[in-house]
């Protein structure tokens, strides 16, 4: 009974220690989860493909990971959005048509997709079409010398959590001056630019096809992105902070009625 009562007691100091300190925590975590985004094409491109593969493999429940709506290292270019996003320079599919290794994921995914049937000739124009296909070889394509590799989150999820790690840290040095954001401004200019664009572009996609795929350029993407996260943070933290201290109080008087 002694050996739980002391279990106890070291449990709630390291709760109590975690509650005084979740600012630094949640500083930390996001740090780490917006860094190896970056790490991940830098492994690729240095021939580490088993621990560049588990980061993609580790991000890939939380991102699509589409190659034209994310961020290349030591390629080209940065960004390869669609055609269709009506953005400066060469459109992704002119890139993937010249790509051995998309093609070889295209082709992969066409004969399983179309149970081991002859692949189409995957053409600029053909891979200009918005189909399951296309969205599978650009999910598991991380690129090659000439486009260079994919960061492991999306251009959009990088802006919304690097946003977040801005907020926090603006949050930790004016935190006894900030309140919390009003919900309805919050669900106006924060959620509604994303959530708009980001619903309107999945209803024209497979399966839905709700009407015909739209696609927003990449500084869109980033933009909408940033400003979701700061603003989610914005709201969040000075509430998470109420909590902690709560949490915090209730603890250090539990500790102090256990000595």
């Amino acid at each position: 009974m002694r050996i739980l009562r002391a279990a106890n007691r070291g449990f709630q100091r390291q709760a109590l220690r975690a509650a005084r300190n979740w600012l630094r925590i949640v500083l930390t975590a996001l740090a780490l989860y917006i860094s190896l985004p970056w790490l991940t094409p830098t492994l690729a491109k240095a021939g580490l493909a088993a621990p560049a593969n588990l980061l993609y493999t580790l991000y890939s429940p939380f991102c699509h990971q589409f190659a034209f709506r994310s961020l290349f290292l030591y390629g080209d270019r940065l960004v390869y959005p669609l055609g269709r996003a009506g953005a400066a320079g060469a459109s992704f599919e002119v890139y993937a048509a010249e790509s051995a290794a998309y093609l070889e994921q295209y082709r992969y995914w066409s004969a399983l997709y179309a149970s081991g049937d002859a692949a189409p000739a995957p053409s600029a124009e053909a891979l200009a079409e918005y189909t399951v296909i296309q969205q599978l070889a650009a999910r598991h394509f991380i690129g090659d010398e000439r486009l260079g590799y994919k960061t492991s989150l999306c251009a959009r999820d990088l802006a919304i959590y690097s946003a977040m790690f801005l907020g926090a840290l603006l949050y930790r040095r004016y935190r006894w001056r900030i309140r919390p954001l009003p919900l309805w401004l919050f669900l106006l200019a924060g959620l509604g630019p994303i959530g708009l664009d980001g619903m309107s572009q999945l209803l024209g996609y497979p399966p839905f096809e709700f009407w015909q795929p739209r696609e927003t350029t990449p500084a869109f993407r980033i933009i909408t992105g940033g400003i979701f996260g700061l603003m989610s943070a914005w709201l969040g933290l000075p509430h998470l902070e109420r909590s902690m201290y709560d949490i915090a109080l209730t603890l250090a008087e539990k500790l102090r009625q256990s000595r």
